[in-house]
């Protein structure tokens, strides 16, 4: 019984042996590879004879050492493979001329555009210079769009993609002026909320000084600056 398993087995190996042959080998349709190889001797071209011969699938080998070409024939022979068997044997620099191989195509991620929101800053502007001031530092901000400042109420309307909060640090980094956002359109926070108005809680309002509150000293006891000094004394 075992030698009929046996028997049985190196048949089918021998049928899908003879069915591999029949359909050819995909990456070698015509059974011919031809390499590009530097040759400039006998030497040369009995060290490539040596590393291609009796490889998998090679049947012939001609080398054309004028042209620094050679041409593997044999249909079960991969052209990748008897490349880079002649690169690592030899040392030398192989180009595979043909069959070319297939390039994989690469499927490029498709990126949600981001979105465009609306933000409306409080920040002081005394002048026309003021303004302009305010408006290049904003635009040297990575994905704003528009800025439109309104020099009576004190207001500029950025819109763009940027985040609010890098916004408002951005603009005190840059051009040391206080900073509040009043309103946001079009956003939406870490809870889902679509927009945030004036009359929120300060909680929800990102609010900036430009000097922190250790510089700021109240007045003294007994100085000049105190209104209540003479009352005490």
């Amino acid at each position: 019984m075992a030698k009929r398993n046996n028997r049985n087995k190196r048949r089918q190996k021998q049928q899908e042996g003879d069915h591999n042959n029949a359909c050819g080998n995909p990456n070698n349709p015509i059974g011919i590879i031809i390499l590009g190889v530097y040759i400039h001797c006998e030497g040369c071209e009995k060290e490539v004879l040596k590393c291609l011969r009796g490889f998998e699938g090679v049947e012939g080998i001609e080398i054309d050492a004028k042209n620094h070409k050679v041409t593997v024939k044999g249909e079960r022979a991969d052209p990748i493979k008897v490349a880079e068997r002649l690169r690592k044997k030899s040392g030398k620099n192989v180009e595979l001329i043909s069959p070319k191989p297939k390039k994989e195509e690469k499927k490029e991620e498709i990126k949600p555009e981001p979105k465009v929101i609306e933000v409306v800053l409080k920040i002081y502007i005394h002048c026309e210079g003021c303004a302009k001031d305010v408006k290049h530092c904003i635009h040297d901000m990575e994905g704003v769009q528009t800025v439109d400042p309104d020099m009576e109420k004190n207001l500029v309307k950025v819109k763009g993609t940027m985040d609010p909060q890098k916004l408002v640090e951005f603009i005190i980094k840059r051009s040391g002026r206080h900073a509040q956002i009043l309103k946001l359109s079009n956003y939406k926070d870490s809870n889902g909320d679509n927009e945030v108005q004036k009359n929120e809680t300060e909680e929800n309002i990102c609010y900036h000084n430009l000097y922190p509150p250790d510089l700021v000293h109240a007045p003294q006891l007994f100085s000049d600056e105190n209104p209540n000094s003479c009352s005490v004394m």
